[in-house]
């Protein structure tokens, strides 16, 4: 693949490993308040007042928080158990393969996230269209315009 850049191939390895793990570092803060917050919800004495279908909202949400955790951390588990290897490209493969798991993990736990919230404070329109609303942003922001742009270029 031409990248327009005088680079060999562990070079544009390293770059692009390098690139992955800013983006990373602009996610995982994210993703850490959220698994924090909810970690901490169950412990509030008005999650007592939550319904059977809130309890199932806030579980699945929690278990895709943590998902999207361990996802988005393994990039830099799996270089560094692996970088004395000499087999760059390969990581960086994997770690990518990870963080977009992960993104679309911490996009379900944020869907679910509101929609817990909006379950919580409204009654069935309000919380229909804003969970629908995030969850179609995230499609879009995150998936439907980088893969459209992959499309119509015709990169892989």
């Amino acid at each position: 693949m031409e990248t327009g850049r005088n680079e060999t191939p562990v070079q544009r390895a390293d770059r692009n490993f390098t690139e992955l793990l800013q983006e990373l570092r602009v996610a995982l803060p994210g993703v850490q308040v959220l698994f924090a917050f909810l970690l901490a919800v169950p412990f509030q004495p008005r999650f007592a007042d939550a319904t059977e279908f809130q309890e199932n909202v806030y579980f699945v949400t929690l278990l895709f928080s943590a998902l999207a955790s361990a996802l988005l951390i393994a990039p830099g588990a799996y270089h560094r158990l692996n970088f004395a290897r000499g087999d760059k490209p390969h990581i960086v493969a994997v770690a990518n393969r990870l963080a977009i798991v992960g993104l679309i993990a911490l996009s379900f736990a944020m869907t679910g996230a509101v929609l817990l919230v909006s379950d919580w404070l409204f009654d069935g329109t309000v919380v229909v269209v804003a969970t629908g609303a995030v969850a179609l942003m995230f499609a879009v922001l995150w998936f439907g315009l980088p893969l459209r742009r992959r499309l119509v270029t015709g990169a892989r």
